[in-house]
């Protein structure tokens, strides 16, 4: 049987017809050069895989090369003859490998396969086959793995005829002969080919060379994608003996159009320059396209003016670009909810787990945008004392940790009441009541999160002192204010903040607490006297002296 084996090495993409059964692949020795020399590939060794033809099934051993031989990403090294399909990506050292079966050399009969993609025969199609049942043999999956026949249950034993849904899908159940077959072939698999694949510019390369395959005319193909931020056309796979050969001119027109067409070369001086300079005789235009959005082109075409493209070839190759379109519609959506998730992920890290809910159903129904408003809300700032001098004669590691002990509870404190934790600044933390949601119990709240915080800094400075780590005290100041608060950047840069006069009067009672105290404002006493019992103080601050209420206790649960 005659083999065409493409080889693509860093790239580059070659062909390789074989009229022999058996093929040894590898390097040049002292004993000769093999079948498929895959030089200058310096993973591949010197007798490194061998593949033969037994029966019309075409088999893949390894030799015990030193880096091993893979089928689809699976070792076959210590597998002995492994069956390859024509879909079967070979991986040898860095060279990926895919067989194709030309013929036989005795030409056996053939039911032909009537598709819509061939208009060679207008007869009525015969009834179909009977799917054979052959013997099992080395060359079948077992159909049910991990079982002899003499161990499966009755309903096991039941099953008639099983498929392998991993391995390719044909209609007649053998092996496709005619260019039809291996076209309808060719779209049946495409699907599986598609999830199968990880790596975008390799699954464009694998169709290249797949769509190569079953237009014989064709000589030459490229597919490039657009690149609609700088108006260009990328070239993303490709398979000619030398270098690309495109017309950007007919490609930019399939893609403007929406159209596929079928195009041959008319006067010299009708030719655009890279026609003539790539000598394009003849060609096949399709675009890449899912419903009215158009990703790319797909193009083939021969140098031979005697070579005859036919309009099955088109309706073929735009069927592909329609399946290619789907399959990069499908990865653009995924691409796009991965980056949306990890932006929601970003954003709503500062929220309890109660206020992150409800942004996520409005991120769900694409409300979680660039916004603010205006409005009342409470502010809280707390920071260690002595920080600065204590993280002085501390080691780096042992300051980052003596901060997340810290603000770890510090987080859970303002989350219980419903609180932002807006940000961290150095050993400054501030957290917001009363956002995004309005809330009308935020200066309770807020104030209910200062003595929890308070309470926190307690259990772990024992904690750290019992282990003798540095342990520290912690002041917190409350203020209630007008703020504007909300989401500001782009959609890919959004950020929670909130600006006024009222963070930095926070900032202010913050810095005039003492070691352990609460001091609180008259806006947020106002609203929750009722609950506490506090000092009324004067504190000197940098805008002068301010009133203020010294927390003493909540006399009943905000």
């Amino acid at each position: 049987m005659a083999l065409r084996i493409n080889v693509n090495f860093q790239g580059a993409e070659k062909f390789h017809d074989f009229n022999a059964d058996k093929v040894l692949i590898g390097r040049p020795d002292g004993g000769g050069v093999p079948s498929l020399d895959l030089s200058p590939d310096a993973c591949v060794s010197r007798q490194h895989a061998q593949l033969e033809m037994k029966y019309g099934i075409c088999w893949l051993t390894d030799l015990g090369s030193k880096f091993g031989t893979k089928v689809n990403g699976r070792d076959i090294s210590a597998q002995g003859e492994w069956r390859v399909e024509p879909t079967d990506v070979i991986s040898i050292g860095e060279s990926k490998l895919r067989v194709t079966f030309l013929g036989v050399s005795k030409p056996q009969p053939v039911k032909p396969l009537q598709s819509t993609l061939s208009a060679q025969s207008q007869a009525p199609l015969p009834s179909p086959p009977a799917i054979p049942l052959p013997p099992v043999d080395v060359g079948m999956r077992p159909s049910v793995a991990g079982k002899s026949p003499s161990s499966l249950s009755a309903q096991e034993q039941a099953i008639v005829h099983m498929i392998d849904t991993s391995r390719p899908l044909s209609l007649s159940g053998s092996k496709p002969s005619t260019t039809s077959e291996r076209r309808l072939g060719l779209l049946l698999d495409l699907p599986r080919q598609f999830s199968s694949v990880s790596s975008q510019n390799e699954l464009l390369q694998i169709l290249m060379t797949r769509v190569m395959e079953v237009i014989p005319v064709a000589r030459r193909g490229a597919l490039l994608l657009r690149d609609s931020r700088q108006d260009a056309l990328l070239l993303t796979a490709y398979i000619s003996p030398d270098e690309p050969a495109v017309s950007q001119t007919l490609a930019r027109r399939a893609i403007n159009e929406k159209h596929g067409f079928l195009w041959r070369s008319g006067p010299p001086e009708d030719l655009s320059r890279s026609v003539r300079e790539f000598n394009i005789a003849t060609g096949l235009y399709a675009p890449i396209q899912w419903h009215d959005r158009v990703f790319g082109v797909i193009c083939v075409d021969s140098p031979n003016l005697t070579d005859t493209f036919h309009e099955d070839d088109l309706r073929f190759l735009i069927a592909i670009g329609q399946y290619a379109g789907m399959a990069l519609a499908e990865r653009n959506q995924l691409e796009d909810a991965g980056r949306h998730g990890k932006l929601v992920d970003r954003v709503l890290a500062n929220f309890s787990p109660k206020v992150r809910a409800v942004l996520l159903e409005q991120a769900r129904l694409g409300k979680l945008r660039p916004s603010g408003v205006k409005s009342e809300l409470t502010v809280l700032f707390c920071d260690i004392c002595g920080f600065t001098r204590s993280a002085a004669q501390m080691d780096a590691h042992d300051v980052v940790d003596m901060l997340n002990h810290y603000f770890q509870p510090f987080v859970e404190a303002v989350y219980r009441h419903d609180g932002i934790v807006d940000k961290f600044v150095g050993d400054a933390m501030l957290a917001v009541f009363g956002s995004p949601e309005p809330d009308v119990q935020h200066s309770q709240k807020a104030i209910s999160a200062a003595v929890a915080i308070q309470a926190a800094v307690r259990a772990t400075t024992q904690v750290r002192t019992a282990r003798g780590d540095t342990a520290c005290q912690v002041r917190i100041g409350v203020h209630s204010g007008e703020v504007f608060h909300g989401f500001v950047g782009a959609l890919d840069r959004l950020e929670y903040t909130v600006i006024g006069d009222a963070v930095n009067r926070a900032s202010r009672y913050c810095e005039a607490a003492g070691e352990g105290q609460i001091l609180m404002s008259p806006e947020v006493f106002q609203r929750v006297f009722n609950v506490v019992r506090a000092d009324k103080i004067t504190v000197p601050t940098k805008e002068g002296d301010l009133p203020a209420y010294r927390l003493k206790e909540i006399k009943l649960k905000a």
